[in-house]
């Protein structure tokens, strides 16, 4: 006789639905694993045997088989310690209650029967609903945000025994409610906030479009002008995450081991230039997020940016453009979400100093067009705003600045415009350019302006589109139904693709 009990199996953040099948057979004391388990799958054998043993369950002179469907998949982690135990119990007739397919059990084993917690819980239980559970057999974890997760019924256990009583219908005393990470009151007051920042309204103002409608954004200029300052305050202006974006920022927290301290707040990554290319991206044997998924519904801020390998630099465009990374090993293939807003920073020249006013930049015009050749075309032509930012006197008047509040207020109102339009939560820079035609229909005059410009300035057709994308997000910001001339010209401000060009006209003059 074979029972079969179920469990979820994880591929990357999609959950899949896990077969588990066990035979107990007389013959030599053993257990094997099949249905490509990894290590510690392997390992699981010793803990199920010991915990199992704790219950009195005798498996002396008997062969036990398991086997996890489907066989084709790869089976990473100790999440079906649990699940293996019970069908173990079920064959050995120390459970006489029928268990549904429904139930799904997860959960590792300590050597006493303990039920802990494996990383990569959220993500599982997420998916349960989406594969026809109704019912979560799980280990205590006050980081799991159960209150969010809605439509299945979820048992927290302790002990194996827990199990035992849950499935005879017992119930079970919940346990003491310790607060989790997701339960801490949003924090509107930041470190930084754009009121302290002096001068620099171009820049804030371009920043403010681009939280809008979620554009990428390039800012060139000599140190200590801004840059670094602008990117690190760019996220108090961001809108709080919906709570289908805070299970998605966890889970992801959650698989890369990484601490999450405010999952409401957009996520703010700032790796270091001589990160590495799986840093970045994401990979390993057994594939882990990387910084851009990290990133996901938040900024990846690219300090230094012509300082990264170009290799590195060149991996971001299928991110840029598909919102998600996949990451191929030999052993398995995984797909990550991925949509951040790239702010880049980068210095005009090797030196810093070209087009400063305090200092002279040295640099030779080769040098100067090698050093921004490091930012490849294609990646220039994925940034929606390009940026040339000059250093601010301090003694200017200290006239009022607007605070990161009220400039958030304005880019929510903006957001949500967006997601009234498409019915969905997509933002300009991210809806397909045919959804954004069709609701956003440009007048005979203003196609004739883009086609001239970009003739002019040598556009490709994604920059053209770009335009287009940034036009509507101003066109929110400002409350018009429809694309405005105004907007459209605003769009074109902040688009600078000849700035390497000027920059070297401006060191040979």
């Amino acid at each position: 006789m074979t029972v079969n009990i179920s469990s979820i199996g994880l591929k990357g953040l999609e959950g899949y639905r896990v077969q588990v099948e066990v035979q107990v057979s007389k013959g030599t004391e053993s257990m094997v694993i099949v249905g490509l388990p990894d290590a510690s799958v392997k390992e699981s054998k010793e803990r199920v045997l010991s915990a199992i043993r704790t219950l009195d369950c005798d498996v002396t002179d008997h062969k036990i088989v398991v086997n996890l469907s489907p066989s084709e998949q790869k089976k990473n982690g100790p999440l079906f310690d649990l699940a293996m135990a019970i069908a173990v119990l079920k064959e050995r007739k120390q459970i006489k209650e029928e268990i549904p397919q429904d139930t799904a059990f997860l959960g590792a084993l300590s050597l006493d029967g303990t039920v802990v917690k494996v990383e990569g819980m959220l993500p599982s239980l997420i998916a349960a609903k989406g594969l026809g559970f109704k019912r979560v057999i799980l280990p205590y974890d006050p980081l799991l945000p159960l209150e969010m997760l809605e439509g299945i019924e979820y048992v927290v256990v302790h002990h194996i025994v827990d199990v035992l009583q849950s499935i005879r219908g017992q119930i079970l005393l919940p346990f003491h409610k310790v607060p989790s990470s997701i339960e801490k009151t949003i924090s509107t007051e930041y470190q930084k906030d754009f009121s302290h920042i002096i001068g620099q309204e171009k820049a804030k103002l371009a920043l403010e479009v681009a939280a809008a409608g979620g554009h990428n954004v390039l800012m060139s200029g000599p140190p200590g002008c801004g840059k670094s300052l602008l990117a690190e305050t760019f996220p108090s202006i961001l809108p709080f995450l919906t709570k289908q974006a805070q299970l998605e920022v966890i889970s992801l927290y959650q698989l890369a081991q990484e601490k999450l301290l405010t999952p409401q707040l957009a996520p703010y990554r700032h790796p270091h230039h001589s990160a590495s290319s799986v840093a970045i991206i994401g990979g390993g044997s057994n594939p882990k997020p990387g910084e851009i998924s990290l990133a996901h519904h938040g900024v990846l801020f690219l300090d230094e940016m012509a300082e990264f390998t170009k290799k590195t630099l060149d991996m971001l465009r299928q991110p840029l453009e598909t919102g998600k990374v996949t990451i191929s090993r030999a052993h398995s293939t995984v797909t990550y979400p991925s949509s951040f807003i790239l702010i880049g920073a980068m210095n005009p020249c090797p030196c810093g100093y070209l087009g400063a006013n305090t200092h002279y930049c040295a640099c030779t015009p080769k040098q100067i067009q090698t050093y921004r050749n490091r930012v490849s075309g294609p990646i220039y032509d994925r940034m929606d705003v390009l940026l040339s930012l000059n250093p601010v006197s301090l003694d200017q008047p200290s006239e009022t600045r607007e605070s990161s509040l009220v400039i958030r207020k304005r880019v929510e109102q903006a957001r949500q415009r967006q997601y009234d339009r498409y019915q969905a939560e997509l933002c300009n820079a991210r809806v397909t350019f045919e959804q954004l035609a069709e609701v956003s229909l440009l007048t005979d005059s203003q196609r004739k302006m883009i086609t001239q410009v970009s003739s002019k300035k040598q556009w490709s057709n994604r920059v053209q589109v770009k335009m287009i994308r940034l036009a509507r997000t101003i066109s929110d910001l400002a409350g018009d139904s429809q694309i405005t001339d105004e907007s459209i010209w605003k769009a074109m401000t902040l688009r600078r693709t000849n700035l390497a060009k000027d920059s070297l006209r401006a060191r040979e003059n």
